[in-house]
């Protein structure tokens, strides 16, 4: 027995050294939401983040809201060709990236909690573009060049507003101002509020199967 014990606790050595593929955090998940017009920024800023979070090691996810017409596969790939032959879902993968497309049979409106029910729980942050009308917290990026007001500056989910031309607001919002060309502020900002983003899962209702077809 003492000697099974001591081949265990070996075992238990080893293992605990072994490397993880994906080391979770001790960390809740946290989202934010960046919301504005088309050419606003959001995905500029959103591009600019991501490394700043991943230079301090934290994990990032996107979500983002698109047409009905988008297509990730190409035509002629046996991945497109099961799609074609009518597989409801096709997943491929390698050793470095994984893909899952899902066809629904009828016009599916997934919130943008479905879409962070799909991804890993283990990540740090997850950024969310578009769904403006979600119950997150958000960023507005703002910018006068657009032509357009500020849409949101009397959502109850609006945490800040990234923008370059503050002075050009004829009326304040009652929450922060953050510069839209100062990456690293912005990221220090999120990090310092982390706690206000942590996400709750428990209004998410999952899309069945048969909610899908």
């Amino acid at each position: 027995m003492a000697a099974l014990c001591a081949l265990i606790g070996r075992l238990l050595t080893v293992l605990s050294s072994m490397p993880d593929a994906f080391t979770p955090s001790d960390m809740p998940m946290k989202v934010v939401c960046f919301a504005g017009y088309s050419g606003s920024g959001k995905t500029h800023l959103i591009e600019r983040l991501i490394p700043v979070f991943k230079a301090r090691g934290l994990r990032v996810s996107v979500a983002k809201h698109a047409h009905h017409k988008f297509d990730l596969d190409h035509p002629g790939k046996d991945s497109f060709r099961h799609r074609e032959a009518g597989a409801f879902e096709v997943v491929v993968a390698s050793g470095r990236r994984l893909a899952l497309m899902r066809e629904f049979e009828r016009e599916t409106q997934l919130s943008v909690r479905d879409l962070i029910a799909e991804l890993d729980h283990r990540v740090d942050w997850v950024f969310v573009e578009g769904f403006k009308h979600a119950d997150l917290l958000k960023i507005e990026v703002w910018r006068a060049a657009c032509g357009e007001p500020p849409r949101y500056i009397n959502d109850e989910f609006m945490a800040a507003m990234a923008t370059d031309s503050p002075g050009e607001l004829s009326v304040l919002p009652s929450y922060p101002l953050l510069d839209l060309n100062a990456t690293e502020a912005v990221a220090a900002w999120l990090l310092e509020n982390q706690d206000r983003f942590e996400y709750d899962s428990s209004p998410n209702l999952k899309l069945s199967l048969t909610d899908a077809c």
